[in-house]
């Protein structure tokens, strides 16, 4: 059976992981919801350390975690643009 914690956790793309530009928003960096349907925009705040500036010049890669912070799904970095490893 499908509850409503599962239907929300995949309308918001919980354990998925996209490329995403990154702003600062009252001293959060924030980044638009891949999903146009997501009723909430990404709040970036694990992961920080992976970034060499704040916010990162180019896009980087972020998780999307199962948390909320600050009314918006809280995202880690999981490389930027430098890493070997990264989406740049």
């Amino acid at each position: 059976m499908t509850s409503i914690r599962d239907l929300l956790a995949e309308s918001l793309a919980v354990g998925e992981t996209f490329t995403l530009e990154l702003e600062e928003r009252d001293g959060t960096l924030v980044a638009d919801h891949p999903y146009n349907a997501s009723p909430m925009d990404v709040a970036v705040v694990e992961g920080l350390d992976r970034l060499e500036e704040t916010p990162p010049d180019g896009p980087v890669a972020v998780e999307i975690v199962g948390r909320i912070v600050d009314d918006r799904i809280a995202g880690r970095v999981v490389s930027s643009g430098s890493d070997e490893t990264g989406t740049g």
